[in-house]
């Protein structure tokens, strides 16, 4: 390929979920890609393992160790994606400039559009939005509902564009990985594996998991799940297991390193994932469907419209409804040819378009476009034109899509 123009993300920092594309874009354009961190990791995410990776990443730039260098890059490279950094400084040289920028943002109103409302805010969104509705600035949408926070400024008429989160995607004989799914009691019992992953957070109610495993000891299905992670809601998880006498069926794993937990999403026939709406992207949905896992999901969950397809490629519930959310955990326990199907055809979902090497590709030619004078849009999937959702019609969205159906 042509690598005659330079490329640079700038983010707050470089974590597991960027380095797959940012690899295939560097492999594309060689030593024109850049990625400029511009702080440092936090404690927590470290802990996790998100770290470990970064080290002698030929692209990657930090601002704190050079910052003259990095700023250069941020106004003379030919196209920047910059996201993930709250302070505009960064970015306002380039903007004032009217050079290309790509923007990529989750939600602007995370804990609810009403927010919208305060005079103080929408002054900040014009500044840093709205004044550059007829520049060459373009939106990349980090989950569904992020055009529609948009659409409530008026910023990027018309250059919103459906985007997200690219973890590393590996190619399974699916044969052979439901084999792996296939679990025996300790009686020789068939048994399904739920997994659950993620910080024990209260925006992510881990509690569900819990409370559906109740309920599916109740009903005298043979189960095992487990919670993968840790947080603040640690002990109340422990309590719980203990009050429903749960010991027998839910193990806590803690932290483990994103290798191992794709460990547990091979060996998982359920992923369940109950984040409410500020979950802005959920990366964790695109390795459990690489992973052939049947999904259950909350439509508030930033990936979730644009990934899920209900009773195609997942289950759906309605944000906030266990009633819901328990009645689907039990009916893939229950039925085995249901959850293959989920699973394989989510497995397809993120092969056919959501790889980082697809997702590279795909930027690569929207840049090169620009460059050109032209808007090189994709008919569906990343870089297509982003449909404005809101919040509250996520849940039907995932219902009633028609993948051939353009976007309003």
């Amino acid at each position: 390929m042509n690598k005659g123009f330079t490329l640079t993300i700038v983010s707050n920092y470089i974590n597991h979920h960027q380095i797959p594309m940012s690899n295939e874009l560097y492999a594309l354009l060689g030593g024109n890609f850049s990625f400029v961190q511009i702080y440092e990791m936090e404690e927590d995410r470290v802990r996790m393992g998100w770290g470990s990776e970064v080290s002698d990443i030929p692209y990657l730039k930090l601002y704190r160790a050079d910052e003259k260098a990095c700023q250069r890059l941020i106004m003379d490279s030919d196209i920047i994606v910059f996201g993930g950094v709250e302070d505009e400084s960064y970015i306002k040289p380039r903007l004032n400039a009217g050079k290309i920028v790509i923007r990529a943002s989750e939600r602007l109103y995370r804990e609810g559009q009403w927010k919208s409302i305060s005079p103080r805010g929408r002054k900040k969104k014009y500044e840093d939005h709205t004044q550059y509705a007829d520049a060459q600035v373009y939106l990349l949408c980090h989950g569904a509902y992020v055009a529609s926070d948009f659409d409530i400024v008026k910023a990027y008429p018309n250059k919103k564009y459906v985007w997200g989160y690219f973890p590393q995607t590996y190619t399974y004989n699916l044969d052979e990985l439901f084999l792996e799914k296939r679990h025996v009691d300790g009686s020789g019992n068939a048994q399904v594996r739920l997994l659950w992953a993620g910080r024990f957070l209260k925006l992510k109610h881990p509690e569900y998991a819990i409370r559906a495993a109740k309920y599916l000891k109740k009903k005298g299905i043979c189960f095992h799940l487990d919670m993968v992670g840790g947080g603040e809601l640690e002990g109340e998880l422990c309590r719980l297991v203990e009050k429903y006498g749960l010991g027998d069926c839910v193990t806590f794993h803690g932290f483990k390193p994103p290798s191992e937990v794709r460990r547990f999403m091979e060996r998982a026939d359920i992923f369940l994932f109950t984040s409410n709406y500020l979950e802005g992207w959920g990366a964790v949905l695109n390795e459990a469907m690489n992973s052939a896992c049947a999904v259950v999901a909350g439509h508030g969950i930033g990936a979730v419209p644009f990934l899920v397809r209900h009773r195609r490629n997942g289950l759906v519930y309605r944000n906030g409804n266990f009633s819901e959310f328990r009645r689907q955990v039990a009916e893939l326990c229950r039925d085995e040819g249901l959850r293959r199907r989920l699973g394989v055809s989510a497995y397809n979902t993120i092969m056919d378009e959501w790889t980082p090497k697809e997702a590279a590709r795909r930027l690569y030619d929207f840049c090169a476009g620009l460059l050109c004078g032209e808007v090189r849009v994709q008919e569906h999937g990343p870089l297509s034109p982003a449909p404005s959702i809101a919040p509250w019609k996520g849940y039907e969205y995932t219902r009633t899509y028609q993948l051939n159906r353009k976007p309003s």
